[in-house]
């Protein structure tokens, strides 16, 4: 295949590992566009796997793009977590078919700050993409019998953090309406059932808008959390249930701007963390499809 059968081919899948990767949709485009660049010095020569390649430069641009945003993160204000997009049926693009179909939930991303990038990228072709440890070993570089103990040891670091089997949408939102619900009608027995004792909320702000600077742990600082947020919202705030990375979420606006996407990763039926973006940042995107 040329360059062009290539890039249409194999773009939704190159865009699905970098988003994972990098968490942010800008520069996951940019190093898909410098792959396939990348890509035509190779052509001169025979090439046995296009797939394979493609891959493999990706995943080693992504790494190296990680390390050296690592600085960046460490200084972030608060909880850093990933640029949520908004799927609406009506603009459908190639990476919103991506996102209906794949997971790419918020939760799953946010658990990837946790590992170093070569980590993330091992999880990422392994347990989401499935890819046999022959391939990762190819892409990158690292023995198979390593790549296995990296994965386990991932597993059992992650055991706790990672999200259910995919849940069901309908179900997803019947959670997010009585969560929403026990919020706006200040009903705390309510969402003490909801939420996990354990539960965890992040709040990105990024240093631009207010946010908890750190997690907030256990139901009863949650919800004296969500309570205190709901007084100090003035009429102009309306909240709205849309498909967030795949997933049913909630984009809450400020008179025409979105001022928040929260989402939330479900555990034994119970809420054990809810995800809210402020960072105008990472909210541009969200209000223009």
């Amino acid at each position: 295949m040329d360059t062009q059968q290539l890039y249409i081919t194999y773009k939704p899948l190159l865009f699905s590992i970098a988003y994972r990767m990098l968490g942010t949709v800008a520069d996951a485009e940019d190093l898909v566009q410098d792959t396939f660049l990348a890509l035509e010095k190779f052509q001169q020569h025979s090439i046995e796997n296009s797939k394979a390649l493609l891959c493999k430069i990706l995943t080693n641009r992504c790494i190296d793009f990680l390390r050296s945003a690592r600085k960046k993160r460490e200084v972030y204000v608060g909880p850093w977590l990933p640029e949520p997009i908004v799927f609406r049926a009506e603009d459908r693009e190639p990476i919103d078919e991506l996102i209906h179909q794949e997971q790419l939930s918020i939760a799953l991303l946010a658990v990837m700050e946790k590992l170093s990038p070569v980590e993330r990228a091992i999880f990422i072709l392994r347990e989401v993409l499935h890819f046999g440890y022959e391939e990762i070993e190819d892409i990158t570089g690292k023995e198979q019998a390593n790549c296995r103990k990296i994965f386990s040891r991932i597993k059992l670091k992650l055991s706790q953090e990672l999200p259910e089997t995919r849940i069901d949408n309908e179900q997803q939102r019947a959670m997010l309406e009585s969560f929403l619900k026990a919020i706006q009608t200040e009903d705390s027995t309510a969402l003490l059932e909801l939420l996990s004792p354990e539960v965890v909320l992040y709040s990105d702000g990024g240093g631009k808008v207010r946010a908890a600077i750190r997690p907030i742990v256990t139901s009863e600082r949650v919800i004296a959390f969500l309570l205190g947020i709901a007084r100090k919202q003035t009429p102009d705030y309306r909240q709205e249930f849309a498909n967030v990375n795949g997933e049913t979420g909630i984009v809450v606006y400020k008179g025409d701007q979105v001022y928040s996407v929260t989402t939330i990763r479900q555990r034994k039926g119970e809420i054990a963390a809810v995800y809210t973006i402020l960072n105008p940042d990472k909210l541009h995107r969200a209000g223009q499809l």
